[in-house]
């Protein structure tokens, strides 16, 4: 890797390098050389940002608070009287911004190794794996009829569960790399630094929603052993009930995926200037393929990879930069002295963006259907051989996402120790707020060869791992709850592997196709993604409660009180986008400086934020404001309560089951102690179980 120019903290790249030496005199040229070596031990935050032309006292946060930072001086400080002498100019934030997209060979090479392994592991397990297995099927009884008997059903079995003989570690680490999208890995750090550690409060919840999933969504699936989530709503309800919850996850699963993969291509365009839509297609096309042609072992196995890759470069990244900003002790002080460290809001208010009750009722609430009832996480327990394999998985599983969520929103903190003199998006050095954390990486990184394109590997290890699961989720309720209830023939084992790699490709298509759609919604990705996501997620949370919870609720009226959620949700997440792009809803944002800054911006274009909705004003909204105006938390919880609500109201139009009517395998255990029913861990043959709507 070439050396770098004047900021080498920057990591300015050779066209700017050349621009700066042409200007300056011989002996700046050596000391810029000399700086390559040079790690400093404390950089104020204008080491990240460029240093300012004089160490004089900056003010931050507010006109009225100043402070002195006494640092040693970085390579960057020591070089800007020298520059300043010569007669050179500061660069302009485009310059600067095209100087930072710089990704030399070898963080291309950590990148296409990545998806090259990832394509290896597909490779696999989709042609040499399978031919062994094959090989070994036959060598056992000599490829007669005994033997295609043998492999009938193990294609769907194979590819969409692993045979059901996975095992806890690997499955465990796929769950989390599954669960820890693009969209969490920058957008947690992101809603740190732009809102302060209030989220932080999350790490609380996921705990929370692990044990309540586990003891009361979990058993009822791992006991009946489903391919598809959905094939319950079936035995519960009837196949009508099973089609609404199918098609209410494959809507879902098309809003989400398109924002998992356009995220990661904000951070590869940050830090190389390739196009989006470019880079977008190449990449997806390898997820497609792995995914394809190795199943749910591929999956697994690729997430495996990915995890490791994704934890390492967060790691590296957060004592890199803490270093850089002068220690721990600097981190925390700096976020203290901003504000940016505190507790929820203690308040009843739901329009309150992230208090204490949106995260103890809403975030729960959320990751509880995540963990709970959510076809992919629950296709993953269903690949282990028991249940004493899924509790392990479970516990590991949580373990994982609170590790992995603490180092995001410690990365939130070291954001804004670097920024907290020279506010990126205030500039436009940052197009959009999900480039923050890929800005970070390439200022903090760019003096190690390779750590760049390992981040970068890391974010869209992230949501390949988040895309191929959803592919192959998509498959399997494709294949289970649409396909098959239409054919007349069962499907033999070829037309079985042809649908679900043909349904895998075309999602995938899909949902590389509608990032068109999601880049131009604008929003805070993890808000977009829980706002749109919710419009769905909510009913099927709904229904799944009304199910395992709600023995008296029959067939219809379930979908009545799912449909009356759908519609909800849809009006309430559209009204409520409508109101944050118009600026009705604006929340407040924790403050900036940009006093540090060494580079030159429009400031016509830093203006005081319009539309702050303030707490005083909430008495002038109407009825239907006032709802829409409640905190994007709420929104999942918010449509699986209406859903059960008008469950129950529609019972006395369309009648109530009688306590015979639900057998007890099909609630919660909580619900069966309840009807003082002892609960049975044997497992359950499906069949052997009918629906109300069967019984009668």
């Amino acid at each position: 890797m070439s050396t770098t120019a004047d900021p080498v903290a920057l990591g300015v790249n050779s066209p700017v390098e050349e621009a700066l030496l042409a200007k300056t005199t011989t002996t700046v040229a050596n000391a810029i050389a000399k700086t390559v070596a040079v790690i400093s031990s404390t950089v104020s935050s204008s080491s990240t940002t460029g240093a300012t032309p004089t160490p004089t006292p900056t003010s931050t946060f507010t006109s009225t608070t100043t402070t002195t930072t006494t640092t040693t001086p970085t390579p960057i400080q020591s070089l800007t009287p020298t520059l300043e002498d010569a007669g050179e100019e500061k660069l302009s934030v485009k310059d600067l911004s095209q100087a930072l997209q710089h990704f030399g060979i070898v963080d291309y090479l950590v990148f296409i190794a990545m998806l090259a392994v990832c394509a290896v592991i597909g490779f696999y397990f989709g042609f040499i794996e399978k031919k062994q297995k094959q090989q070994k099927l036959a060598d056992k009884d000599g490829g007669g009829a005994a033997g295609v008997e043998e492999r009938r059903g193990s294609e769907a079995l194979d590819y969409l569960v692993g045979g059901r003989q996975m095992k806890v570690f690997p499955v465990a680490l796929s769950l989390v790399a599954s669960f820890v999208s693009g969209i969490s890995l920058l957008g947690t750090s992101t809603e740190i630094y732009v809102y302060g550690t209030q989220y932080a409060f999350i790490l609380v919840t996921l705990a929370i929603s692990g044990t309540i999933s586990w003891y009361i969504f979990l058993p009822v699936f791992c006991n009946l052993q489903l391919t598809s989530t959905y094939e319950y709503f079936e035995l519960r309800f009837n196949k009508s009930v099973r089609l609404l919850g199918s098609a209410f996850f494959t809507g879902a699963n098309l809003i989400w995926l398109p924002i998992v993969i356009y995220v990661p291509a904000l951070a590869f365009n940050q830090v190389t200037g390739i196009n989006i839509h470019i880079i977008t297609p190449i990449v997806c096309l390898v997820c497609i393929f792995y995914t394809t042609a190795g199943g749910l072992k591929a999956v697994v196995w690729t997430d495996v990879i990915q995890t490791v890759i994704m934890i390492g470069a967060v790691v590296l990244v957060i004592i890199k930069g803490t270093v850089d900003v002068g220690g721990l002790g600097e981190v925390i002080r700096r976020n203290f002295e901003s504000g940016r460290i505190e507790w929820p809001e203690f308040t009843f208010d739901p329009k309150v963006r992230m208090s204490f009750l949106a995260l103890m009722v809403g975030c729960v609430g959320h990751n509880t259907y995540q963990f709970g009832c959510n076809q992919m996480m629950t296709q993953r327990y269903m690949s282990l051989p028991g249940v004493k394999e899924m509790a392990h998985t479970s516990f590991i599983f949580i373990s994982g996402l609170i590790l992995l969520f603490g180092l995001c929103i410690y990365n939130g903190l070291l954001l804004y120790a670097t920024y907290y003199d020279c506010d990126p998006l205030t500039t436009k050095l940052a197009a959009a707020k999900d480039q923050l954390v890929p800005l970070l990486v390439v200022q903090t990184m760019s003096s190690y060869p390779g750590i760049s394109g390992m981040f970068v590997a890391g974010v869209f290890s992230a949501a390949l791992s988040s895309l191929s699961t959803g592919m192959n989720s998509l498959a399997a309720v494709f294949l289970e709850d649409y396909i098959r209830p239409l054919m007349r023939k069962p499907l033999t084992e070829h037309q079985t592997a042809v649908t679900m790699r043909v349904c895998t490709v075309l999602i995938g298509i899909v949902s590389v196709a509608l990032v068109f759609v999601v880049e131009r919604m604008g929003s805070h990705v993890m808000q977009l993604a829980i706002t749109i996501g919710s419009v769905v997620q909510g009913p099927l949370l709904g229904l799944f409660s009304m199910g395992l919870l709600c023995p008296s609720i029959n067939s219809k009226s379930a979908i009545t009180g799912s449909l009356v959620a759908f519609f909800f949700m849809g009006w309430l997440s559209l009204s409520a986008q409508v109101a944050i792009n118009s600026g009705e809803i604006y929340s407040e944002t924790k403050p900036v400086s940009i006093d540090g800054c060494d580079y030159e911006f429009d400031r016509s274009l830093v203006s005081p934020t319009n539309g702050t909705l303030l707490s005083g004003e909430s008495a002038t909204l109407s009825f239907a404001e006032q709802l829409y105006h409640i905190s994007f938390m709420f929104y999942t919880v918010m449509g699986g309560t209406v859903g059960v609500i008008v469950g129950h109201l529609a019972g006395f139009i369309f009648g109530r089951n009688k306590p015979d009517d639900v057998e007890d395998e099909l609630l919660s255990p909580c619900m069966r102690r309840f009807r003082k029913s002892m609960y049975s861990s044997v497992s359950l043959n499906e069949n052997s179980i009918k629906s109300p709507d069967e019984k009668s």
